[in-house]
């Protein structure tokens, strides 16, 4: 009768340390945006990102170096229409880059269309020549750049 008597104390001191764990449920709001039970779409606006026209000035330098460079012909109407973009996607085609629809910043450097330093701060004193070659650079100099970079010549 004794083990009886333990073991079902020992059941019913468990099962009443067990059930409140199971029982006790906290309800907390939904963090998802939807009630309890509703399931409404929410529209949102989407927003569009990057470039999404040309500007007709802009058209117009990118029609004129077309042009100049065989790939369009007649005359500049600074309007983005089909013409203009087959011969852009030509142009990048030929030169082995991507063919998007927007004009590739390298394409518009290569056309002369890239970037107008003129109003730079250093602008007049600045050289935008490439660098001298090689041969021209005396040769402590470079033995210099060698030794520095760890490399034996």
């Amino acid at each position: 009768m004794f083990s009886f008597r333990a073991s079902f104390a020992f059941v019913l001191a468990a099962g009443m340390t067990a059930c409140p764990a199971f029982a006790s449920r906290v309800h907390r709001p939904p963090t998802s945006g939807h009630r309890n039970g509703t399931h409404k779409l929410v529209h949102r606006t989407h927003r569009v990102h990057g470039q999404q026209a040309i500007e007709p000035e802009r058209v117009t330098q990118i029609q004129q170096a077309l042009i100049r460079e065989r790939y369009m012909s007649g005359e500049p109407n600074g309007k983005w229409d089909a013409t203009t973009q087959a011969a852009m996607q030509k142009y990048q085609a030929d030169q082995g880059w991507q063919t998007r629809l927007m004009p590739d910043s390298r394409a518009l450097k290569k056309l002369g269309l890239g970037p107008d330093y003129s109003t730079a701060i250093n602008a007049k004193t600045a050289t935008f020549a490439d660098p001298p070659p090689v041969s021209t650079i005396p040769s402590e100099q470079t033995a210099g750049f060698a030794s520095a970079a760890g490399v034996n010549r």
